[in-house]
């Protein structure tokens, strides 16, 4: 009888320890990623909402009611800071935290930094600073599966395997790009691959795509209708609008940087630091109400709405310079959304200007507007297989493939050559410096 237990405990051991229980554990997780996501991304699309049912009612409204909606805001702030100082590891967009996280340089733990994560990303967001919701969709895909490796006991290798494949259904999950989210954590996350972790993280990716697709759906995330396929001789045109995407996204980069060190600079006390960009909003609501929140909204109205080529570049230097103003608080949120919406006003800005020219007709601005936004991933990310897989996952359509290949190729040239370096790569030298080693 103890012979027969023993060697019943060894086969379920050995079943456990197989390379298919380990797929099967990473669909798991990232089903349950899918889960939380799916309840973040609803409490968000709640929030934005009410954002806009706010700036709609303000100016009808007497002095009042905006002053009582500016101290709201500054008490949002004053909360956030107080999170930031009392969990630094829930601050900014989250993928630098992972990334040291598996480097070993930083330790993330799942409580309560998991509700104090969507906590802080929802009201930041909700509130409408320009921040997006994919940095903290991986990070929160990574605590989730921290949480599951707590039950699910594995050795450190296989841990960190589950670990990015959740990471991966993060990014899944927020985007509706499974494949997206598989490309990037080979581009970001992995130094190096084997076929178990390819698989593990494609099914984490999948599993959690699924799960936000019975919610709403397996359709794009971002709706341009019917896009049309750009002759070979447009390609000098979209070659231009790399080079010029490789130096804004320079800029973007920039800017993020100097913005930290601003707040440093000036010695802001970092618990007072967020209620800043938040008051700020309040103004920004009355005068460019586009400026606010991730730029998800701002994509898809380009898309529907002709703006002039002033208005394009105001917004373009204002999406930049908000962005840029809201992470250097170290608030909650990331810059995937933000950047893409800076790529789409580059893209949008580049075809108008050929189109004054006569090299393009006005139906294929909104092509350049698409282009833009893999060019712009690709220039500040510095990952352009996953900026190419992640548009045309958004955007539903292979039409404008040979166009991303070719912008994203002319970015990432043009990015080498100016010695612009990966923002996350930069981002997690500066977070090391700055903390030191987080355990």
């Amino acid at each position: 009888m103890q012979k027969n237990q023993s060697r019943l405990t060894s086969i379920i051991r050995t079943l456990y320890h197989a390379p298919l229980a380990v797929i099967f554990e990473s669909i798991i997780i990232g089903a349950m990623v899918g889960l939380v996501i799916v309840l973040f991304r609803y409490l968000l699309n709640l929030a934005g909402g009410f954002r806009q049912w706010i700036y709609e009612t303000l100016p009808h409204s007497s002095v009042y009611w905006i002053g009582l909606w500016t101290v709201a805001l500054a008490l949002v702030g004053l909360f956030l800071g107080m999170a930031n100082t009392r969990w630094p590891m829930i601050k900014g967009g989250g993928v630098s935290q992972v990334k040291g996280t598996l480097l070993g340089n930083l330790s993330m733990h799942w409580v309560p930094e998991l509700p104090m994560k969507i906590i802080t990303s929802l009201l930041g967001l909700g509130a409408g600073l320009s921040m997006g919701r994919e940095g903290p969709a991986i990070q929160i895909g990574a605590y989730v599966g921290q949480g599951m490796l707590s039950v699910f006991r594995r050795p450190p290798p296989v841990r960190k395997i589950l670990l990015i494949a959740a990471s991966a259904a993060g990014m899944s999950a927020a985007f509706t790009a499974p494949l997206a989210g598989v490309l990037f954590a080979l581009e970001e996350l992995l130094p190096s691959f084997s076929p178990l972790f390819i698989a593990c993280i494609m099914g984490a990716s999948m599993a959690a795509d699924m799960v936000v697709g019975s919610f709403w759906g397996l359709g794009p995330l971002l709706d341009f209708g019917n896009i049309n396929v750009l002759p070979v001789r447009m390609f000098p045109g979209i070659i231009l609008l790399g080079i010029v995407c490789a130096v804004l996204g320079d800029i973007y980069k920039r800017a993020l940087y100097q913005a930290g060190d601003l707040y440093t600079t000036l010695r802001i006390p970092e618990i007072i630091r967020p209620i800043i960009p938040l008051v700020v909003t309040v103004p920004l609501g009355f005068v460019f109400f586009d400026l606010l929140g991730d730029g998800h909204e701002l994509i898809e109205s380009l898309s529907r709405h002709e703006r002039t080529l002033g208005i394009v570049v105001l917004l373009l230097a204002g999406k930049i310079l908000f962005t840029a103003f809201c992470s250097g608080s170290g608030t909650s949120g990331g810059i995937f959304v933000p950047l893409l919406a800076c790529g789409a006003l580059a893209g949008s800005g580049i075809g108008q200007l050929l189109f004054m020219t006569g090299f393009v007709t006005e139906g294929q601005i909104l092509n350049f507007l698409i282009l833009g936004m893999a060019a712009f991933f690709t220039a500040v990310i510095k990952a352009p297989v996953t900026g190419i897989v992640l548009i045309l996952e958004m955007s539903g359509s292979i039409k404008h493939l040979e166009g991303l290949v070719v912008v994203c190729l002319a970015t990432f040239v043009t990015a080498e050559l100016m010695g612009s370096r990966p923002v996350y790569e930069v981002l997690l030298e500066r977070l090391l410096h700055q903390g030191g080693k987080q355990r």
